[in-house]
């Protein structure tokens, strides 16, 4: 059975949802995202993607107050991204009550203290990043596009022990045109060890039905939820 995980973004403290990761297309849907994560627990939800939106464009952890908040009120299972650069930082995220922190530009950046966290907290904690623009990997808030791709950098992490994996195609995130299904068959096809998580662009159900076929372990839903285009009801048959 696929994972269903709804997202939070924090900007400002207020759950938001950009456009393709572009700050200037911010439309906010809440003031309150403790509210909104309670909303989902009593559907019946287990995980919540968090992710502090103000923490990666500074580059330091913001947001961490409301992880906090959700973790200590509610009993879902959260992973939290953001603006994780330092061991302050990783360590701050796990005293917050997060269960497992997603690293993406690290990964890149500073791989030393990537493979020392993923030693440290264990692969079942560690989620790696892999944010793809034209299948090259994009960090510091996707405002960056290297030249590494994704097969590649999903293979050198591969056989240092990576676990989980969330997948995001910045030209379907936000954009409600559906998300790529291709892309999660390749990955899962090439990577069948690892626990695919696909984000980006799901507006259906039936697309979450068929990334359940392929065999994703989880789905990131986000705006689709916001907009109205998923029912969080209709999730509840995957729960």
């Amino acid at each position: 059975m696929i994972s269903i995980i709804p997202a939070i973004d924090i900007i400002d403290g207020k759950c938001v949802r950009l456009t393709q990761g572009n700050y200037n297309k911010k439309k906010i849907y809440n003031e309150n995202p403790l509210e909104v994560a309670k909303m989902f627990e009593d559907y019946g939800i287990r995980y919540l993607h968090l992710v502090d939106l103000d923490g990666a464009k500074s580059e330091h952890i913001i947001n961490y107050k409301i992880l906090e908040k959700i973790t200590s009120k509610t009993n879902l299972v959260v992973d939290f991204g953001g603006g994780i650069k330092t061991d302050e930082d990783i360590k701050l995220v796990f005293n917050c009550g997060a269960h497992k922190a997603t690293i993406g530009s690290v990964a890149i950046l500073n791989k030393e203290i990537f493979i020392k966290w993923l030693d440290k907290y264990g692969n079942d904690r560690i989620i790696l990043g892999a944010d793809i623009m034209d299948n090259k990997i994009a960090i510091s808030g996707w405002h960056e596009i290297t030249n590494i791709v994704l097969k590649d950098f999903l293979e050198g992490y591969r056989i240092l022990g990576i676990s989980y994996v969330i997948c995001t195609d910045i030209s379907k995130d936000g954009m409600l045109q559906g998300t790529s299904l291709e892309l999660y068959k390749y990955l899962k096809e090439n990577f069948s060890s690892l626990n695919i998580i696909a984000s980006g662009g799901v507006e259906n159900v039936n697309e979450i039905e068929e990334l359940e076929n392929i065999g994703i372990y989880g789905v990131i839903i986000g705006k689709a939820i916001y907009e109205g285009k998923i029912k969080v009801r209709d999730l509840m048959k995957f729960l």
